[in-house]
């Protein structure tokens, strides 16, 4: 597998559109107690480029829930990181690099519930709808693609292309 020449976004959109969301976030959440939560690995390139274009204040912590495998998902969802920061009666803006079947982003806001936020919600820099198998909705969204596998920006294949500043599709060779 290897990346298409040309990127399907390229880095001075992606960070366009980071910095609209940022002030749209930062609108909506004015007056709140906000956990910026990047799920790791491929979460952290948006989610601290986000978190730094934001304009209220936000504490930053991790989650690291996974489910594919090379290119595709595994069915489930496997925990190995959690967040530190108390989470109570705070509002928790979970920060993903993709939203594809739903899975993974379901897992994690059901384990988040546990925690009793005030709320709870979702960021994605890529929507793929076409993928949910899980029906989930982000209250934030960067871009909405095709179903193509994408690297770049975090997003990777076997640990590959997360560090570009663009993103592209993934390609048989």
């Amino acid at each position: 597998m290897k990346r298409s020449n040309e990127p399907l976004i390229d880095a001075a959109a992606i960070q366009q559109r980071v910095a609209a969301l940022a002030a749209e976030i930062s609108t909506d959440f004015a007056g709140q107690d906000v956990v910026v939560l990047p799920v790791l690995k491929g979460g952290v390139f948006f989610g601290v480029d986000l978190a730094r274009a934001m304009t209220v204040p936000v504490q930053l912590d991790f989650i690291r829930a996974r489910s594919y495998e090379g290119d595709r998902s595994t069915g489930r969802v496997e925990f190995s990181i959690e967040p530190t920061v108390p989470l109570r009666g705070k509002t928790v803006l979970i920060v993903e690099d993709i939203l594809d079947t739903g899975r993974t982003a379901s897992a994690i806001v059901e384990r988040l519930l546990e925690s009793e936020p005030e709320a709870v919600e979702l960021c994605v820099l890529l929507d793929k709808p076409a993928g949910r198998v899980v029906p989930m909705s982000p209250r934030f969204v960067g871009f909405e693609i095709e179903n193509n596998f994408v690297v770049g920006y975090g997003l990777d294949y076997n640990e590959q292309y997360r560090q570009l500043s663009a993103i592209y599709t993934l390609e048989e060779r």
